[in-house]
């Protein structure tokens, strides 16, 4: 009987995965391996060297992804090592034919794949790589004109235009011999891990497939107002699932479909194309960053490298106050809090929390974007990186530069009773609703009323907002200047 291995990387799931069913169509034995890349453990550690909760999130779906494997017949074969020694040698000792697997498109996967293409066929073992990791590829989304696209409308559009993929169901069963030896699932523990204090929810495919179902029963007709409410449960929270491959691209796309095509009115159409136009952001930064590897390392308009962030002699300490959220800006700091406590981040307090690091307190954002991936279940390289440039105003957008997110007045807007900041700041839990976001202005009564002492209990803010707005200004003229 002919054996195949399906090498699993950001794919935990058994439903609509791509390579799976291939590897199914061709071969009667499989074999799901997973390898513990030291390189992409390593990309997880925070900066005093410990690991932060993506891994740990990471390794408890693959022990759920054991799970379903063990209850259709098969297990999870683990290894730990270099995949260019681990897998060949793997695949040579238990005789196998060939192996699938799901493509990526960071610089390192895609060198680490060719390498293994090379690898795997020089022993005589073939290997095949597919579509899985998005809906369409960065050479599917193409221009008129054959050309890739640097602004999201257009790109959009292209999108929507193409054919969209059917979905392959999981396996009922699958055969895997038994004398294939794996090490154990390691635990957080086992590698020093930090795991989140308070998991945003369950790692693994049957809670990713009930997470959306739950969001679109109903949750998505209102996602367009309730979006930007950090204080409403309006957020699907399937980011997790997409960045490990607990569900498809696909499988999130059909549903959409399916909540569009029974929408009782036009409103609630709009929610569900909005929630679209999330998935389509996230496929538009794949195709930047497959297309422009040098983003990992800098700007994507390479001039903007030239910004002087004004970083002088108190980067730590902002820094640290940044990060622990203490700046004295109680929307940032509540998001900040949520993301330290729960590996997640509404998207509205990412672009304001990321714009108030490098744009008030200006320090260079791929400070921040380092953090974020330390800190983040749903840290992902592609999206990532966009997000930050994008807010930085060093990104895809054409002109955003001058786009300075005031925190004070986004605060006022989308959390307007201050129930989001007072969930995560309980210091400012009795602060009347005229002061909640900007309490440093409380008379000094009121301070003593509300058992809130702004310098004591809560920190003044950092920084003036106005002032800072200003210095980054200037900063982009001075780049601007010198690039005309």
């Amino acid at each position: 009987m002919s054996l195949a291995i399906w090498w699993i990387r950001r794919d935990l799931r058994l439903t609509d995965n791509t390579a799976l069913h291939a590897a199914l169509s061709d071969h009667e034995l499989i074999a799901p391996v997973y390898i513990l890349d030291p390189a992409l453990l390593k990309s997880g550690r925070n900066a005093d060297g410990t690991h932060g909760p993506r891994i740990a999130w990471m390794l408890d779906g693959l022990r759920a992804l054991d799970t379903d494997l063990r209850a259709i017949g098969s297990r999870l074969i683990v290894r730990h090592g270099q995949p260019r020694t681990e897998l060949p040698a793997l695949a040579k000792q238990i005789g196998a034919a060939a192996v699938y697997f799901n493509r990526d498109y960071s610089p390192y996967a895609l060198k680490r794949d060719s390498e293994m293409h090379t690898l795997l066929e020089g022993v005589g073992i073939a290997a095949h790589d597919f579509k899985d990791l998005v809906v369409h590829e960065a050479t599917e989304t193409l221009s008129q004109a054959g050309q890739p696209f640097s602004v999201y409308s257009p790109y959009r559009k292209a999108w929507n235009a193409l054919p969209k993929p059917s979905l392959y169901p999981a396996p009922q069963h699958l055969h895997t011999p038994e004398t294939i030896d794996s090490m154990a699932i390691p635990t957080a523990a086992d590698f020093g891990m930090e795991a989140a204090a308070q998991p945003i929810t369950e790692a693994s495919e049957a809670a990713a497939r009930k997470n959306l179902a739950e969001f679109m029963a109903a949750p998505i007709y209102d996602y367009a107002d309730n979006r930007n409410s950090p204080a409403l449960d309006g957020s699907s929270i399937m980011s997790p699932y997409l960045r490990w491959g607990m569900i498809s691209p696909r499988t999130a796309f059909d549903a959409a479909q399916h909540a569009l095509s029974t929408a009782p009115n036009k409103d609630a159409c709009d929610g569900v194309d909005k929630w679209i136009g999330e998935l389509v952001w996230r496929e538009f930064y794949y195709q930047v960053l497959a297309r422009n590897p040098h983003v990992t390392r800098g700007a994507f308009r390479p001039m903007y490298d030239a910004l002087q962030y004004e970083n002088g002699q108190d980067v730590p300490a902002l820094l640290t106050a940044w990060q622990t959220g203490q700046t004295g800006y109680p929307i940032v700091d509540a998001a900040m809090r949520q993301m330290n406590a729960t590996g997640w981040m509404h998207n509205r307090c990412r672009m304001l929390t990321a714009s108030f690091l490098c744009k008030d307190l200006l320090i260079d954002w791929k400070i921040g974007e380092r953090y974020f991936m330390q800190r983040l279940l749903d840290g992902d390289l592609a999206c990532n990186n966009g997000g930050w440039q994008w807010t930085a105003g060093v990104g895809t957008d054409a002109a955003p530069y001058f786009r300075v997110f005031n925190p004070a007045t986004q605060a006022v807007k989308f959390d307007p009773d201050g129930a989001y900041v007072r969930r995560w700041l309980p210091e400012l839990r009795n602060v009347p609703n005229q002061y909640i976001h900007e309490p440093h202005t409380m008379p000094d009564d009121v301070q003593q009323a509300a058992g809130c002492i702004v310098g004591r209990d809560y920190p003044a803010p950092l920084v003036d907002h106005s002032v800072q707005r200003d210095r980054v200004l200037k900063l982009f003229d001075a780049v601007r200047a010198a690039n005309p």
